[in-house]
């Protein structure tokens, strides 16, 4: 288990000026935007506009703070995102643009090497304790809102807001002991076969 804790998070801005990158963790480490084969992230999106095309990637999407974001991805209808919405996957090779619902959001950004490796996010709330079966090569657990302790293959750790707990292996269960509601993502990254 290793701890990536949000004040460590590397900050890039956009060519654009549309907002900010927040870089939570990238496979393999060091990997560039066009050499990764996986990568979680953060946005701050403070403007309308095009997403940034990335060939032959996979992307799941879902909104951390604000009021919401709508995509209009060639192909599909609108969907709206905020808080409360599960998280959404699409290609990033597809025409993809947003509006904000009303000021700017913070997103949480997964995005997979199709072919070489596949992304499952899911989100759960909970104000008591949890179990996760960790099940995929890869595992991230992320903490959107609140604090936890957790407890994988003998090992514990605290949490708070915006940390990240990664995980290499599968077989053991995660024990979550929430400190009050919370909110997390759990991130199953699997390598291609």
């Amino acid at each position: 288990m290793r701890i990536l804790r949000a004040s460590a998070y590397r900050t890039m801005p956009w060519k654009n000026g549309g907002g900010t990158t927040t870089e939570i963790a990238v496979h393999p480490e060091g990997a560039g935007l066009y050499t990764f084969e996986w990568r979680v992230s953060m946005a701050r999106v403070e403007t309308d506009g095009p997403f940034s095309a990335f060939s032959g990637i996979d992307r799941t999407l879902a909104v951390l703070e604000g009021q919401g974001i709508v995509l209009d991805i060639k192909g599909e209808k609108p969907v709206t995102l905020d808080r409360a919405s599960k998280p959404h996957s699409f290609p990033a090779d597809v025409q993809t643009s947003a509006s904000l619902v009303a000021g700017p959001i913070t997103d949480l950004n997964v995005m997979t090497r199709r072919g070489e490796w596949s992304h499952i996010v899911e989100k759960l709330s909970a104000g008591g304790p949890l179990d996760v079966n960790v099940r995929s090569n890869a595992t991230l657990v992320l903490v959107a809102q609140g604090s936890v302790g957790i407890l994988w293959a003998g090992e514990q750790a605290s949490l708070s807001p915006l940390d990240c707990a990664m995980l290499d292996g599968r077989g053991e269960t995660l024990d979550i002991e929430p400190r009050g509601d919370i909110q997390l993502f759990v991130i199953h990254l699997n390598r291609a076969a």
